[in-house]
């Protein structure tokens, strides 16, 4: 005991002693220290500044990232048009969302003429009166409606070639004219080859009580993916950001706002994602276009997978289409089951990526509709539409 506090007296006194030799021997280790830490501060800042200020998220996004003030130390300059179609985005996202007394969900049909399952969706929305909108785009001819529910709901529309920008065109020019009645808060996109795999009511809670749109969005770093990219959709889409997905989506209402109000990478897309553009690569814009768009805009905000099943399983430029002798119980009730979202893509070092389906946090199933069921299949499904689709 007396060492140590001998020991603390002489320190003490070494500290506080005057004269030239003892100062320079004393603080030269805490010089040095404080070199290093600066030295170490700065590698550090160095490191994760450029992290931050590269995030797509970083001027669009509602949940928190930096703005424009913060992202001045960017690596590049802003073109006239980003900066202009940030700031619509930014404002959109950030302006509080104006409740309704009667919400309700917009079913937007894209066909290329009369819905041979309409009388299964039919069955679907009786009893719920007033918490729905339907929406018909047929690209071919004029659908021949048996459904009180359809009558009078088709939109003008347009032709529609698979693979091109007209598809895109088809699915905006169908919320715009949803989006013309206030009370529609969520917009669901449909084929006509869909079926609902629930009753109403727990679509429309699903829906209506989610904090994010259900849009696909994944990586895929093979020919079929990342390999679709156009450097031509520089500087404002880098290839890094091009992102792939399903077109079947369910969009709340500010979504289909700012899908509406871009002009920019819409305009990207129209020009540089078509199929034979250059050097032999098919580009589809539907794939495409929207899961790049949210991704840069608000990439939070979204699900990253659809709330449509598709069955991908054989690896054919298109998906498994379902026959009567396909469709049992088993079959529907096993779809609604599923909780975890597949995505198949053409990247050999990475074929299969398995993601979770989280609703508000916490996991749940993943779907709500299933496509591609052929007409044969409509009597089997209504048959069997009240016990598969139980909660």
């Amino acid at each position: 005991m007396k060492t140590t506090r001998a020991w603390q007296f002489r320190l003490r006194d070494l500290v506080t002693m005057s004269g030239s030799r003892q100062r320079p021997h004393m603080k030269r280790p805490v010089w040095i220290i404080i070199l290093v830490s600066m030295v170490c501060l700065f590698l550090i800042a160095a490191y994760i500044y450029p992290l931050r200020s590269a995030s797509p998220c970083s001027f669009f996004s509602s949940r928190g990232c930096l703005n424009s003030e913060e992202e001045s130390a960017s690596t590049r300059e802003l073109t006239d048009d980003e900066i202009y179609s940030r700031v619509v985005v930014r404002e959109i996202l950030k302006a509080p969302h104006v409740e309704s007394r009667n919400p309700k969900i917009a079913f937007m049909f894209l066909t290329p003429g009369t819905l041979p399952f309409e009388r299964l969706w039919d069955k679907f929305f009786q009893g719920h009166e007033g918490r729905f909108s339907v929406f018909v785009h047929a690209s071919r001819e004029k659908p021949v409606h048996v459904s009180h529910y359809f009558l009078g709901r088709d939109i003008r529309s347009d032709r529609v070639v698979w693979g091109k920008i007209s598809m895109v065109d088809a699915e905006r020019r169908l919320l715009a004219h949803a989006l013309r009645d206030p009370d529609n808060q969520h917009f669901v996109l449909l084929s006509d080859s869909c079926i609902p795999l629930h009753n109403f009511d727990y679509i429309y809670n699903y829906l209506m009580f989610t904090n994010v749109s259900f849009l696909d969005c994944f990586v895929d770093l093979g020919p079929h993916g990342s390999g679709r990219y156009s450097d031509h959709m520089l500087p404002e889409v880098e290839k890094e950001d091009f992102r792939k997905g399903s077109q079947w989506f369910t969009m709340k209402r500010q979504h289909a706002l700012i899908v509406m109000a871009d002009s920019l990478y819409y305009r990207k897309f129209k020009l540089y994602c078509r199929p034979g553009m250059e050097y032999g690569k098919n580009c589809y814009a539907d794939e495409h276009y929207l899961p790049t768009f949210f991704h840069m805009t608000d990439p939070g905000g979204i699900a990253n997978w659809s709330v449509t099943f598709v069955d991908w399983s054989e690896r054919k430029w298109h998906p498994r289409s379902f026959r009567a002798q396909d469709v049992t119980f088993e079959l529907l009730r096993n779809m609604t089951f599923i909780d975890e979202s597949v995505h198949l893509t053409s990247d050999e070092k990475n074929p299969v990526k398995v993601t979770p389906c989280k609703w508000n946090g916490q996991k749940r199933a993943c779907y709500l509709f299933a496509r591609k069921f052929y007409p044969e299949t409509l009597a089997k499904l209504i048959s069997l539409f009240s016990n598969y689709t139980v909660v």
